[in-house]
C-alpha cells in the first residue's frame, strides 16, 4: 500500500514534468558481451505499478478472511506476491529478455493459482490456461531471436526503425499474437472463463487487473511498430471479442464466469481502441477498468462466501435485504462497468465511444462497438435482477449477513477509488480537456444504446418460469451463443482429440504389433534366451563337464575319421 502511494506520487511528478528515467545495470561482462538489466520508469509504468500494488494490497487484506479456512494460507499469499513481482518485472522492462521473465512468471504463477483448489476441473482449467499462454511465450521467444539481428534487445531504441523496416514488422506481428494470447482475444478466448476455477481473490487480482491487461500493456508499449494492416486485423479481432463475450455473458448462469466474460469484453474494447491509434485512451480505460472490475470480483467473492461456495445466480436473489453493503458496492461497480455518468467507467468508455464516432472506419465495426456496449448494460442488469432483487432462492433457513468486516473494509476502500479514479485520471492523463464535437444524435447514441440494453436485460430476466423453458426450443442457438461460439470446444477437443486418436492407433499398430515382435522386444527375448543358455553352460556342474567332454571326444573322433 505504501509503495503504491509512493509510486503514484512519482508517477504524477513524472507526468507533470514530462520526465522519464532509463536505468541500465550491467550484471556482468564476459569477452566484451555484457549482460544488462534495464529499467524504464515513466509516468505510464509508475502509474500502472501504483494501481497494481493498490489492488494487490486490498486483495491480500481481503484474502485474510476469505481464505481463513485454508491451512496453507501463507503459501497462497506467497504465490500472490510472486505474481505481483512478475507483473512489476513486466511493467518496468524496456527489454525483451526481462519482459519474457515477467511474462513467463505470470503464466507459471497463474497456473499454480488456478489449480489451487485441487480437483479435476481446476487441473483442466489450469492446463488450458498455461498451454494457451505458452503460445504467447513462444512468440516472444521468436521475437527475441529475431532481434539478435540488431545488436540489442532494448526495443525502445528501435521503435522508429521498426516502423519503416519490413523485416521488423515480423516483430510487430509476433508481439501482437503474444498480446492476443495473454489478453484472451479470439481465438484464444476460452482460457479466461476457465481460469475462474481459481479462488476469488485471485480472480480479483489476476483475471481483472494484472494478468489479462499485460497483453494490452505490451501493445501500448509497442504501439509504434504496428502498421496499418496489423491495426486493421487487431481492430476486427478486438471488436469481435467484445461482441462475443458480451453475447456469451447474457446466456451464462455462473456468477464468476459472467464477470470473467465482461472482463473479456472490456479487453476487446481496449485492444480495438488501441488499434485505432489512441493508446493513451486504452491505458486510461485499462486503469479505470482494473478498479471497478477488482471490486466487482470482491463483491462476487463475498456473495459466494456467504452462500456456502455456491456460484449459480439462479439460487441468489433479494440479497439487497440480507447483504446491503455488499450490494451497494456491487451495484456501484456494475454501474461503473455500464458507463454510468460520473463513475470511473463513464470517463473512459464515453470518450472511447465518441472517439470511435469521429474515427474513419466502416459501419460494421461501428455497429459492433455500440451493440457490444448495449450488451454490457444488458448482462449487468440481468445480473442485478437475478442476484440483488427478486426472491431469495436458496435454503429457507440460511443466514446471510455483512459480518465479514475485513472483506468489507477492503471493498469500501476500493469503492472510494471506483467513484473518484475516473474523474481524477481524466484530468491527469489528458492535460488539455478533450472536446469532441458531434451531432446530437451521435452524442446521445451511447446513452440511448445503454438505455435499450438496460431495458432488454431487465425484461428478458423477469420472464416467468415457462418462458425460461421456452428457450429450450432454440437450444442450439442458445448453446452456440452461450458457449462463446464453440471456442472452448475448438481449442480443447479438436486440439486434443485427433492427435490422441492418431497416436493411439500408431501405438497399437506399431509399438504393440508385429513391429514389437520383430523389433526391440523380439531381439530382447532371443538375446535373453541365448544368454541364459550360455550362463547354464558356464555353471560349474560336473554333469555338464562330463557331457561336454564326451561331446568333445565324439567331435574329435569324427574329425579323425574324416
Amino acid at each position: 500500500m505504501i509503495f503504491s502511494v509512493v509510486f503514484m506520487f512519482f508517477g504524477l511528478n513524472f507526468l507533470l514534468m514530462d520526465y522519464s528515467i532509463f536505468i541500465e545495470w550491467e550484471i556482468f561482462s564476459l569477452n566484451s558481451s555484457s549482460i544488462m538489466m534495464s529499467i524504464l520508469l515513466d509516468w505510464m509504468s509508475l502509474m500502472f505499478m501504483s494501481f497494481v500494488l493498490f489492488i494487490s494490497s486490498m486483495v491480500i487484506f481481503y484474502s485474510e478472511e476469505y481464505m481463513s479456512g485454508d491451512l496453507n494460507i501463507n503459501r497462497f499469499i506467497m504465490l500472490v506476491m510472486m505474481f505481483v513481482f512478475s507483473m512489476m518485472m513486466l511493467i518496468i522492462s524496456p527489454n525483451l529478455i526481462s519482459i519474457l521473465l515477467g511474462w513467463d512468471g505470470l503464466g507459471l504463477v497463474s497456473y499454480c493459482l488456478v489449480i489451487y483448489y485441487q480437483n479435476v476441473k481446476s487441473y483442466n482449467a489450469g492446463m488450458i490456461t498455461v498451454l494457451m499462454n505458452r503460445v504467447g511465450d513462444v512468440m516472444l521467444l521468436i521475437s527475441i531471436v529475431w532481434m539478435m539481428n540488431f545488436g540489442s534487445w532494448n526495443y525502445v531504441f528501435y521503435m522508429d526503425f521498426m516502423k519503416n523496416d519490413f523485416y521488423m514488422q515480423i516483430i510487430g506481428m509476433l508481439v501482437m499474437v503474444a498480446a492476443m494470447t495473454k489478453s484472451a482475444q479470439i481465438p484464444f478466448s476460452s482460457w479466461l472463463p476457465a481460469a475462474m476455477a481459481a479462488p476469488t481473490p485471485v480472480s480479483a487480482l489476476v483475471h481483472s487487473s494484472t494478468l489479462v491487461t499485460a497483453g494490452v500493456y505490451l501493445l501500448i508499449r509497442f504501439n509504434l511498430i504496428l502498421n496499418d494492416n496489423l491495426k486493421m486485423f487487431l481492430l476486427l479481432i478486438g471488436t469481435l471479442t467484445m461482441f462475443m463475450a458480451g453475447l456469451g455473458a447474457n446466456f451464462e448462469f455462473d456468477l464468476k464466469k459472467i464477470i470473467a466474460l465482461s472482463t473479456l469484453s472490456q479487453l476487446g474494447l481496449m485492444v480495438s481502441i488501441l488499434s485505432l491509434g489512441n493508446y493513451n485512451l486504452a491505458f486510461f480505460h485499462l486503469l479505470t477498468h482494473a478498479m471497478f472490475k477488482a471490486l466487482l470480483f470482491m463483491c462476487a467473492g463475498c456473495v459466494i462466501h456467504n452462500l456456502k461456495d455456491n456460484q449459480d445466480i439462479r439460487y441468489m436473489g433479494n440479497l439487497m435485504v440480507h447483504m446491503p453493503l455488499t450490494c451497494i458496492c456491487m451495484n456501484i461497480s456494475n454501474l461503473a462497468l455500464c458507463g454510468m455518468p460520473f463513475l470511473a467507467g463513464f470517463y473512459s468508455k464515453d470518450l472511447i465511444l465518441e472517439f470511435v464516432s469521429i474515427s474513419y472506419m466502416n459501419m460494421f465495426i461501428y455497429l459492433l462497438f455500440y451493440f457490444s456496449t448495449g450488451l454490457t448494460v444488458c448482462y449487468s442488469f440481468r445480473l442485478c435482477y437475478y442476484s440483488i432483487t427478486g426472491d431469495f432462492n436458496f435454503y429457507s433457513l440460511h443466514a446471510l449477513n455483512d459480518k465479514g468486516w475485513i472483506m468489507m473494509k477492503s471493498m469500501l476502500f476500493m469503492l472510494l477509488f471506483v467513484i473518484s479514479s475516473g474523474s481524477m485520471l481524466s484530468w491527469l492523463i489528458f492535460p488539455t480537456p478533450i472536446m469532441i464535437c458531434l451531432p446530437l444524435n451521435m452524442k446521445l447514441m451511447a446513452l440511448f444504446v445503454s438505455m435499450i440494453g438496460m431495458f432488454i436485460g431487465y425484461e428478458v430476466s423477469k420472464f416467468s418460469l415457462n418462458w425460461l423453458s421456452q428457450s429450450l426450443s432454440f437450444y442450439k442457438y442458445s448453446y452456440f451463443f452461450g458457449y462463446m461460439w464453440f471456442i472452448p470446444n475448438i481449442s480443447t477437443f479438436s486440439m486434443n482429440y485427433v492427435p490422441l486418436i492418431n497416436s493411439y492407433s500408431l501405438y497399437k499398430n506399431f509399438d504393440q504389433g508385429w513391429n514389437e515382435y520383430f523389433g526391440g522386444q523380439g531381439i530382447y527375448k532371443n538375446l535373453s534366451k541365448m544368454s541364459k543358455f550360455t550362463q547354464f553352460i558356464q555353471n560349474n556342474n560336473l554333469k555338464i563337464y562330463l557331457m561336454l567332454t564326451i561331446l568333445w571326444l565324439i567331435t574329435l573322433f569324427f574329425f579323425m575319421m574324416v
